[in-house]
C-alpha cells in the first residue's frame, strides 16, 4: 500500500479528505467538513477545505501574476485574501496623488501589457484599472476577508495546511490543504512605526502615510513628515500644493536621482547602461548626471550615501528617490529639512541639532515589512529577522515542499514577473507528473 493510501485508509472517516475545487471561486464553498472533537489528531479550524491546486496567499500584484500564470497553463489556484479587494495596498492604503514611480513597460505583469492610452507613469486609479482588468481576463476570483493565522507543512499527509480566520471578532476558522503553497503577501504587509521618544504622547495629530490620502485636511498646518524615501519626499510635495507647511525629516544619507535623464527615464537609462557596464560605472555615471541637474544636495541637508543608488539598492533593499518635483521646493525653502528627532514633549519637537519646533500633524513615512513570520512555520526558505527569502534573487523564489515566493525579490514588479513564470511552470510540471489525479501523492 502506497503511503497516501495508507494514511487515507487510516483516516477513511476523517473529513479533511472530502475535495475541494471549484471552476466559479465565486460561488459559496462545498464540501466543508464537520466539526471535529478537541481531541481529534487534525482538529484545527471548523471546516477544512482540500484544494486540488496551489494555494497563493495574497491577492496583491503578486498573488494574481502566479494565479494567471497558472491559469494559463491549465492549472487553477486558490487565492486567500485578507482584505475586501485586491491589491488592498494600492487600493486602501496609498495616497491620492501616487503614481508609478517606474515607466508603464518595467510595471506589467506577466500575459498583459497596459494599455496604449496609459501615460507613461500611470497614476494610482489607472495601475489598480489594471489590476482589476487583469483578474477579470484571467478569472481570477480570490476569497476574500480571510486571514491566514497559520500554515505549515503536515509531513504525514505531505500537504500544506493553511488555517484561515474570517474578519470580524468571532470569525469562523477553516483550513485549506494543498499540495502546493505560494507566499504572494510581500515586502509591504505591515507597517513599521518608529520609536520616537514621547510620540505617544504627541497632543496633535499622527498618522502613518498608509492612513494619508491628500493635503487638502492640512492647509495652514505645520506638518512633520519622519521618512525620506519617496513616500515621505511625495507626501512633503503634496503637502506644500495644498498650501500646508511641511518639515521633512531626514535621519540618513539618501540618494535623490531626477525620475528623468538625458530625455528618457531614469530607471531605463540605468537598465540599458547595465547591459554594457558594471553597477559601480554605472553608479557613477548616475551620479555625475544628477549633480548636473540637482547641484549638491548635501548643502541642503541630504547627504548621499558612500554606496552608489544601484548598488545600494542591491544590497540593502532602499531605494533611492525619484525626485518628481519636491527637491524644487526643498530648494526654495517651501520644504524644509530637519535631522532625526531627540524627543517630543506636547506639540514640541526637539531635533537632533538642538532645534525646538512646534507642528500641528506628524506623518510616518517609516515604510512596511513583510509579516510572513508570523503564520508561516517554515525557517527555510524565510528568514525570522526580516520575513525575505534567506537566497537573495533569483534564488528566493523556491523552497521545499511545494513552497513558493513571491514579491519579495527588492526589484518591484519586474522582479515579480520574473517569480510568477517560474512558479508557474515548476508547478505545471508537477502538475502533468500526477496527471492531475488528486489522489497520486508526489
Amino acid at each position: 500500500m502506497d503511503p497516501w493510501s495508507e494514511i487515507e485508509g487510516k483516516r477513511a472517516h476523517d473529513p479533511i479528505f472530502q475535495n475541494y475545487f471549484s471552476q466559479n471561486c465565486r460561488q459559496s464553498v462545498d464540501g466543508f467538513c464537520k466539526k471535529r472533537s478537541a481531541d481529534a489528531a487534525v482538529a484545527r479550524a471548523e471546516r477544512c477545505i482540500r484544494v486540488l491546486g496551489p494555494i497563493i496567499v495574497g491577492a496583491g500584484p503578486s498573488g494574481l501574476a502566479v494565479a494567471a500564470c497558472l491559469k494559463e497553463k491549465g492549472v487553477d489556484s486558490l487565492v486567500l485574501e485578507r482584505s475586501n479587494c485586491i491589491a488592498s495596498l494600492w487600493q486602501l492604503k496609498t495616497y491620492d496623488r501616487l503614481s508609478l514611480h517606474l515607466p508603464r513597460q518595467f510595471c506589467e505583469l506577466p500575459l498583459m501589457p497596459f494599455p496604449a492610452y496609459y501615460p507613461i507613469y500611470p497614476s494610482k486609479q489607472q495601475f489598480v484599472a489594471y489590476l482589476e482588468s487583469y483578474a477579470a481576463r484571467f478569472g481570477i476570483c480570490p476569497t476574500y476577508n480571510r486571514t491566514v493565522v497559520c500554515a505549515e507543512y503536515d509531513e504525514q499527509l505531505q500537504l500544506w495546511r493553511v488555517r484561515t480566520r474570517a474578519t470580524g471578532i468571532m470569525g469562523e476558522e477553516v483550513e485549506y490543504v494543498s499540495r502546493w503553497l505560494v507566499v504572494a503577501t510581500g515586502e509591504n504587509a505591515e507597517v513599521v512605526l518608529p520609536e520616537i521618544d514621547g510620540l505617544d504622547d504627541f497632543k496633535g495629530t499622527v498618522m502613518h502615510t498608509s492612513s494619508y490620502k491628500s493635503g487638502g485636511a492640512f492647509a495652514g498646518k505645520r506638518v512633520l513628515v519622519v521618512g525620506s524615501g519617496n513616500s515621505g519626499m511625495e507626501v512633503c510635495l503634496d503637502l506644500c500644493n495644498h498650501n500646508a507647511n511641511p518639515h521633512i525629516v531626514v535621519r540618513d544619507a539618501v540618494h535623490i536621482l531626477p525620475r528623468e535623464m538625458l530625455g528618457q527615464s531614469t530607471f531605463g537609462l540605468s537598465m540599458w547602461l547595465l547591459k554594457w557596464l558594471p553597477v559601480h560605472v554605472v553608479d557613477r555615471i548616475l551620479l555625475l548626471i544628477a549633480r548636473t541637474m540637482l547641484g549638491d544636495t548635501a548643502q541642503l541637508g541630504l547627504k548621499r550615501p558612500t554606496i552608489g543608488p544601484l548598488e545600494l539598492k542591491s544590497l540593502s533593499g532602499k531605494t533611492p528617490v525619484l525626485d518628481v518635483g519636491t527637491f524644487a521646493k526643498i530648494k526654495s525653502g517651501d520644504i524644509k529639512v530637519r535631522p532625526a528627532i531627540k524627543q517630543i514633549s506636547g506639540r514640541q519637537v526637539e531635533f537632533m541639532d538642538t532645534r525646538l519646533e512646534e507642528f500641528d500633524v506628524i506623518v510616518l513615512a517609516t515604510g512596511y515589512k513583510s509579516n510572513v513570520p508570523f503564520w508561516l512555520k517554515d525557517r527555510e526558505l524565510f528568514s525570522e529577522k526580516d520575513g525575505l527569502p534567506r537566497k537573495a534573487f533569483p534564488n528566493g523564489w523556491k523552497g521545499e515542499n511545494g513552497l513558493y515566493s513571491v514579491g519579495f525579490t527588492r526589484r518591484g514588479l519586474m522582479g515579480t514577473s520574473v517569480d510568477a513564470r517560474r512558479i508557474a511552470h515548476d508547478i505545471e510540471q508537477q502538475w502533468k507528473a500526477r496527471g492531475k489525479h488528486p489522489d497520486v501523492l508526489l
